[in-house]
């Protein structure tokens, strides 16, 4: 049993900003019940692992993970939690088979951890709510104290053949409107200057009491004083409305930047990927976007080797970064994921044919990000400095409206401030330039 004279845990989160926010969301539980968070699991009485199974990658990094504290374990004893969407599929296998792990929680059942502590049996809760599950705010010990996750939605309906995102998170729940609202004023009030409004399909969002669609909510929240960048994720093309790309042309302080994966090129593709929209009804999106929204930054996901792609497919996604030329990718070979539809299918690409198809994706985008950004070279821009840079921390390091890393030097900290930065060199993945002055 963790003992009231040693609460001090630890939190590794796999995955995307959705985990990020419900690992804050974890460890404000825990520190407000008198617990102390540390930074590394050596000094640890509780490890938590938030874990992604998205991607398959992801899960053999949680496993082994999992193994290296195994072998910590028998040098002193500690527990070990296991959330997150791995926890969702796996929880009876991870108990029975990996002892090494003491608590397993779903998402939907992150408020029960503090419970099942001081049970101190070893168990697992996966249980599901169709109701949106509220977090007070003073529960959530942010790692930034400048820019916040403010989740809006969880879940997913779409069901892409590949995605195992629904059998993880479940359908679709929507936060209520003014609860969203509160956090956000809440959050401006403390000296937060970004926004960053989360949902696994966030183009979905509605509240229907407060008869609010995204672009409802964006303006709303657009509206709050002293907020000065407003950002969205993860958005689906097929429900990429009108009425939100207005509202982004309308309102200043939403970022000119969105996120909007593709996956794929090609037609034959994205049908057989259940995506629910046509290359050319994804490229009107986008005119859609550069005519209303000039300057834009757009981004987006690849996957190469889906079952059946051929190089005629694979050449029409190459064509698509080509006629795009997004500002930046995140880029994956297919793999199959338990329970999607996908995963009936034969995965016939073989893994030397993904290899090399990813490695062309990644190297064309190099050169459209090189061809971008020695184009930015001499522009002066607002950058959020979030701290020093991990790899030269000599410099400062942020994001520009864009979301591109820049960094740069300061005689002053400017840490947590929005700086006018001029841009005077450039790599294919971050800016580099020169401090003007405080914002």
């Amino acid at each position: 049993m963790v003992t009231s004279l040693a609460r001090r845990f630890f939190v590794h989160t796999f995955g995307c900003q959705m985990n990020e926010s419900d690992s804050e969301h974890l460890a404000g539980l825990l520190t407000s019940q008198g617990w102390q968070k540390v930074a590394t699991v050596e000094e640890s009485d509780l490890v938590i692992i938030n874990t992604c199974a998205v991607r398959e990658k992801s899960v053999e990094k949680f496993f082994s993970l999992l193994g290296r504290l195994k072998q910590a374990k028998k040098k002193r004893p500690f527990k070990v939690a296991v959330v997150g969407c791995v926890a969702q599929l796996q929880a009876e296998e991870l108990l029975q088979v990996h002892p090494v792990v003491d608590y397993v929680l779903g998402p939907d059942n992150y408020p029960k951890l503090v419970q099942i502590i001081n049970q101190d049996e070893r168990a697992s809760l996966k249980a599901w709510s169709s109701q949106w599950r509220e977090h007070p705010s003073p529960l959530i010990l942010r790692e930034s104290s400048v820019s916040a996750y403010v989740p809006v939605m969880e879940g997913c309906n779409n069901f892409c053949s590949y995605c195992i995102v629904p059998f993880a998170r479940g359908r679709e729940k929507y936060r209520p409107a003014q609860a969203i609202l509160k956090e956000v004023k809440d959050l401006a009030q403390e000296g937060y200057l970004e926004i960053q409004l989360l949902g696994q399909s966030i183009t979905s969002y509605h509240d229907e009491e407060a008869g609010w669609t995204l672009a409802e909510l964006l303006q709303n929240v657009a509206l709050v004083k002293n907020i000065r960048w407003v950002r969205f994720i993860t958005s689906h093309p097929k429900n990429l409305s009108k009425e939100i790309v207005l509202v982004m042309a309308k309102e200043k302080n939403i970022c000119r930047q969105i996120h909007l994966p593709v996956q794929s090129g090609s037609n034959r593709i994205l049908q057989k990927m259940k995506r629910g929209y046509s290359r050319e009804e994804y490229l009107e999106k986008i005119a859609l976007l550069r005519e209303l929204v000039p300057g834009i930054s757009l981004s987006t996901d690849i996957i190469v080797g889906f079952p059946g792609e051929s190089e005629n497919d694979f050449e029409a996604t190459l064509s698509l970064l080509e006629a795009v030329r997004f500002t930046n990718i995140f880029s994956f070979r297919y793999s199959p994921r338990p329970f999607t539809a996908a995963s009936r299918l034969p995965d016939d690409v073989p893994f030397e044919v993904k290899r090399r198809r990813l490695i062309e994706v990644q190297n064309l985008q190099k050169k459209i990000q090189l061809e971008l950004n020695s184009g930015l070279v001499g522009q002066v821009m607002d950058v959020l400095c979030l701290g020093r840079s991990l790899k030269t921390p000599q410099l400062f390091s942020g994001r520009n409206e864009a979301y591109q890393v820049v960094n740069f030097s300061s005689a002053e900290e400017v840490t947590n401030k929005m700086v006018k930065v001029r841009i005077t060199s450039f790599g294919p993945y971050s800016l580099r330039g020169e401090i003007l002055s405080p914002n």
